[in-house]
Protein backbone atom coordinates (compact mmCIF):
# COMPACT_ATOMS: atom_id res chain seq x y z
CA UNK A 1 0.00 0.00 0.00
CA UNK A 2 1.60 3.21 -1.04
CA UNK A 3 1.88 5.48 1.99
CA UNK A 4 -0.23 8.78 2.05
CA UNK A 5 1.36 11.83 3.79
CA UNK A 6 -0.80 12.28 6.82
CA UNK A 7 -0.18 16.09 6.13
CA UNK A 8 -2.54 15.89 3.26
CA UNK A 9 -5.79 15.13 5.89
CA UNK A 10 -7.42 17.96 7.78
CA UNK A 11 -9.79 17.70 10.73
CA UNK A 12 -13.19 20.17 10.45
CA UNK A 13 -14.96 20.58 12.89
CA UNK A 14 -18.10 22.03 12.68
CA UNK A 15 -19.01 24.92 15.55
CA UNK A 16 -17.86 23.02 18.18
CA UNK A 17 -19.66 24.10 21.55
CA UNK A 18 -17.19 23.27 23.84
CA UNK A 19 -13.55 24.45 24.10
CA UNK A 20 -12.48 21.69 26.51
CA UNK A 21 -13.68 19.28 23.41
CA UNK A 22 -11.67 21.48 20.87
CA UNK A 23 -8.23 20.94 23.34
CA UNK A 24 -8.90 16.99 23.63
CA UNK A 25 -9.01 16.86 19.47
CA UNK A 26 -6.14 19.08 19.34
CA UNK A 27 -3.93 16.62 22.06
CA UNK A 28 -5.89 13.51 19.67
CA UNK A 29 -4.06 14.71 16.21
CA UNK A 30 -0.98 15.32 17.86
CA UNK A 31 -1.00 11.77 19.00
CA UNK A 32 -1.34 10.47 15.66
CA UNK A 33 0.58 12.73 13.87
CA UNK A 34 -1.95 15.06 12.55
CA UNK A 35 -1.43 18.58 12.34
CA UNK A 36 -4.43 20.39 10.22
CA UNK A 37 -7.14 21.75 12.33
CA UNK A 38 -10.18 23.82 10.71
CA UNK A 39 -12.46 25.35 12.69
CA UNK A 40 -16.03 26.61 11.47
CA UNK A 41 -17.49 28.91 13.88
CA UNK A 42 -15.96 27.42 17.15
CA UNK A 43 -16.82 28.46 20.54
CA UNK A 44 -14.16 30.62 22.47
CA UNK A 45 -11.04 29.23 22.37
CA UNK A 46 -10.29 30.00 26.16
CA UNK A 47 -7.95 28.35 28.73
CA UNK A 48 -9.52 25.48 28.89
CA UNK A 49 -8.80 24.43 24.98
CA UNK A 50 -5.24 24.70 25.71
CA UNK A 51 -5.28 23.07 29.26
CA UNK A 52 -7.11 20.13 27.39
CA UNK A 53 -4.62 20.26 24.65
CA UNK A 54 -1.61 19.90 26.87
CA UNK A 55 1.35 19.88 25.05
CA UNK A 56 -0.12 20.05 21.57
CA UNK A 57 -1.26 23.85 21.90
CA UNK A 58 0.94 24.54 18.44
CA UNK A 59 -2.18 22.69 16.52
CA UNK A 60 -4.56 25.13 18.27
CA UNK A 61 -2.32 28.26 18.01
CA UNK A 62 -2.01 27.40 13.81
CA UNK A 63 -5.75 26.09 13.61
CA UNK A 64 -7.40 28.16 10.59
CA UNK A 65 -10.62 29.59 11.30
CA UNK A 66 -13.96 30.00 9.17
CA UNK A 67 -17.59 31.33 9.31
CA UNK A 68 -18.98 29.22 7.10
CA UNK A 69 -18.68 25.49 6.29
CA UNK A 70 -18.37 26.10 2.38
CA UNK A 71 -15.60 28.53 2.77
CA UNK A 72 -14.09 25.55 4.86
CA UNK A 73 -13.74 22.87 2.44
CA UNK A 74 -13.43 25.20 -0.76
CA UNK A 75 -9.70 23.76 -1.05
CA UNK A 76 -10.65 20.25 -0.34
CA UNK A 77 -10.53 17.92 -2.78
CA UNK A 78 -12.73 14.99 -1.00
CA UNK A 79 -14.97 15.35 1.89
CA UNK A 80 -15.75 12.60 4.88
CA UNK A 81 -18.69 13.29 7.12
CA UNK A 82 -19.54 11.74 10.10
CA UNK A 83 -22.69 11.37 11.89
CA UNK A 84 -23.89 8.78 14.41
CA UNK A 85 -27.46 8.83 12.80
CA UNK A 86 -28.13 6.25 9.97
CA UNK A 87 -31.21 5.29 7.88
CA UNK A 88 -31.31 1.43 7.06
CA UNK A 89 -32.81 1.68 4.14
CA UNK A 90 -32.07 2.38 0.94
CA UNK A 91 -34.91 5.41 0.40
CA UNK A 92 -32.33 7.84 2.62
CA UNK A 93 -29.37 7.56 0.42
CA UNK A 94 -27.90 10.59 2.18
CA UNK A 95 -26.86 9.19 5.54
CA UNK A 96 -26.12 5.69 3.62
CA UNK A 97 -22.46 5.35 5.84
CA UNK A 98 -19.71 2.97 5.36
CA UNK A 99 -17.54 1.10 8.12
CA UNK A 100 -14.05 2.78 9.79
CA UNK A 101 -12.81 -0.34 8.93
CA UNK A 102 -13.36 -0.43 4.78
CA UNK A 103 -13.28 3.56 4.98
CA UNK A 104 -9.30 3.20 5.61
CA UNK A 105 -8.98 0.32 3.35
CA UNK A 106 -9.70 2.90 0.25
CA UNK A 107 -8.93 6.25 1.49
CA UNK A 108 -5.07 6.01 0.70
CA UNK A 109 -5.74 6.13 -2.90
CA UNK A 110 -7.47 8.96 -2.96
CA UNK A 111 -5.29 11.69 -4.29
CA UNK A 112 -5.29 15.24 -3.08
CA UNK A 113 -6.51 17.15 0.35
CA UNK A 114 -9.10 15.26 2.12
CA UNK A 115 -11.05 16.63 5.04
CA UNK A 116 -12.48 14.73 7.81
CA UNK A 117 -15.89 16.26 8.99
CA UNK A 118 -17.06 16.20 12.54
CA UNK A 119 -20.27 17.96 13.68
CA UNK A 120 -21.52 19.54 16.62
CA UNK A 121 -21.60 17.92 19.72
CA UNK A 122 -25.53 18.00 20.47
CA UNK A 123 -26.29 17.64 16.72
CA UNK A 124 -23.37 16.78 14.06
CA UNK A 125 -24.15 17.32 10.90
CA UNK A 126 -26.87 19.09 9.08
CA UNK A 127 -28.54 17.45 5.83
CA UNK A 128 -27.11 20.22 3.25
CA UNK A 129 -23.46 19.83 4.96
CA UNK A 130 -23.74 15.83 4.30
CA UNK A 131 -24.92 16.07 0.81
CA UNK A 132 -21.35 18.43 0.15
CA UNK A 133 -19.67 15.61 1.40
CA UNK A 134 -18.21 12.72 -0.49
CA UNK A 135 -19.05 9.72 1.67
CA UNK A 136 -20.28 9.54 5.53
CA UNK A 137 -18.45 7.39 7.96
CA UNK A 138 -19.82 5.46 10.62
CA UNK A 139 -18.31 4.34 14.00
CA UNK A 140 -20.45 1.52 15.13
CA UNK A 141 -21.49 2.13 19.01
CA UNK A 142 -23.87 0.60 21.12
CA UNK A 143 -27.69 1.13 20.40
CA UNK A 144 -28.32 1.77 23.70
CA UNK A 145 -26.52 5.21 23.00
CA UNK A 146 -24.95 5.71 19.49
CA UNK A 147 -23.59 9.23 19.75
CA UNK A 148 -19.59 9.54 20.78
CA UNK A 149 -18.16 11.98 22.83
CA UNK A 150 -16.85 14.86 19.68
CA UNK A 151 -12.82 14.07 20.55
CA UNK A 152 -13.51 10.36 21.12
CA UNK A 153 -15.14 9.67 17.76
CA UNK A 154 -11.99 11.59 16.41
CA UNK A 155 -9.45 9.83 18.26
CA UNK A 156 -11.04 6.57 17.18
CA UNK A 157 -10.66 7.96 13.29
CA UNK A 158 -7.30 9.69 13.49
CA UNK A 159 -6.21 5.90 15.26
CA UNK A 160 -7.44 3.68 12.38
CA UNK A 161 -5.86 6.02 9.80
CA UNK A 162 -2.58 6.48 11.83
CA UNK A 163 -2.08 2.49 12.22
CA UNK A 164 -3.02 1.83 8.48
CA UNK A 165 -0.33 4.00 7.44
CA UNK A 166 2.07 3.43 10.06
CA UNK A 167 1.71 -0.71 11.03
CA UNK A 168 1.49 -2.44 7.34
CA UNK A 169 3.11 -6.07 8.78
CA UNK A 170 5.96 -7.14 6.86
CA UNK A 171 5.28 -9.98 4.76
CA UNK A 172 5.79 -13.10 6.63
CA UNK A 173 6.50 -16.46 4.60
CA UNK A 174 4.26 -19.20 5.55
CA UNK A 175 5.15 -23.02 5.03
CA UNK A 176 3.88 -24.74 2.15
CA UNK A 177 2.94 -28.33 1.72
CA UNK A 178 6.40 -29.88 1.88
CA UNK A 179 6.82 -28.66 5.39
CA UNK A 180 3.40 -29.35 6.19
CA UNK A 181 3.96 -32.74 5.65
CA UNK A 182 7.36 -32.96 7.26
CA UNK A 183 5.80 -31.01 10.49
CA UNK A 184 2.31 -33.72 10.19
CA UNK A 185 4.88 -36.69 10.14
CA UNK A 186 7.39 -35.61 13.10
CA UNK A 187 4.51 -35.36 15.21
CA UNK A 188 2.71 -38.69 13.86
CA UNK A 189 6.20 -40.22 14.80
CA UNK A 190 6.24 -38.34 18.30
CA UNK A 191 3.28 -40.30 18.65
CA UNK A 192 3.98 -43.65 18.08
CA UNK A 193 7.27 -43.02 19.86
CA UNK A 194 5.27 -41.96 23.35
CA UNK A 195 2.63 -44.90 22.56
CA UNK A 196 -0.25 -42.62 22.28
CA UNK A 197 -3.28 -45.21 22.06
CA UNK A 198 -4.12 -46.51 18.49
CA UNK A 199 -8.09 -45.63 18.49
CA UNK A 200 -6.77 -41.75 19.57
CA UNK A 201 -4.33 -41.19 17.22
CA UNK A 202 -6.47 -40.44 13.98
CA UNK A 203 -8.56 -37.76 16.06
CA UNK A 204 -5.46 -36.25 17.65
CA UNK A 205 -3.79 -35.92 13.99
CA UNK A 206 -6.75 -34.01 13.06
CA UNK A 207 -6.65 -31.93 15.50
CA UNK A 208 -3.03 -30.83 15.57
CA UNK A 209 -3.47 -30.17 11.63
CA UNK A 210 -6.59 -28.07 12.58
CA UNK A 211 -4.57 -25.94 15.17
CA UNK A 212 -1.72 -25.67 12.72
CA UNK A 213 -3.92 -25.07 10.15
CA UNK A 214 -5.37 -22.08 12.06
CA UNK A 215 -1.95 -20.90 13.19
CA UNK A 216 -0.50 -20.20 9.83
CA UNK A 217 2.99 -20.89 10.94
CA UNK A 218 6.15 -18.89 9.75
CA UNK A 219 9.28 -20.21 8.22
CA UNK A 220 10.54 -19.51 11.58
CA UNK A 221 8.09 -20.74 13.34
CA UNK A 222 8.22 -24.44 11.55
CA UNK A 223 12.04 -24.55 11.69
CA UNK A 224 11.67 -23.89 15.41
CA UNK A 225 8.86 -26.39 15.74
CA UNK A 226 10.35 -29.43 13.77
CA UNK A 227 13.75 -27.97 15.99
CA UNK A 228 11.73 -28.99 19.11
CA UNK A 229 10.06 -32.12 17.93
CA UNK A 230 13.56 -33.78 16.50
CA UNK A 231 14.80 -33.13 20.12
CA UNK A 232 11.72 -34.60 21.90
CA UNK A 233 12.26 -37.48 19.43
CA UNK A 234 15.74 -38.49 19.92
CA UNK A 235 15.44 -38.49 24.33
CA UNK A 236 12.63 -41.03 23.41
CA UNK A 237 14.68 -42.78 21.35
CA UNK A 238 17.61 -42.67 23.56
CA UNK A 239 16.27 -43.99 26.35
CA UNK A 240 14.74 -46.17 24.93
CA UNK A 241 18.04 -47.97 23.87
CA UNK A 242 19.29 -47.26 27.51
CA UNK A 243 16.31 -49.59 28.48
CA UNK A 244 17.12 -52.44 26.85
Amino acid sequence: MDKKNLDEFYIILVEPKYAGNVGAVARCMMNFDFNNLYLVNPCNINKECLSRAMHANSIIEKAEIFHSFANAIKTMDYLVATSSIEYKTDKKQLRNSILIEDFTKKIFEIEGKIGLVFGREDYGLYNEEIALCDIMLKIPSSNEYLSLNLSHAVAIVLYSLFIKINYIPKEIRSIGSVEKEKLYSFFSNLLDEINYPNHKKDNTKILFKRVMGRAMPSKWEYHTLMGVFSRILGKIKMQKKQKY
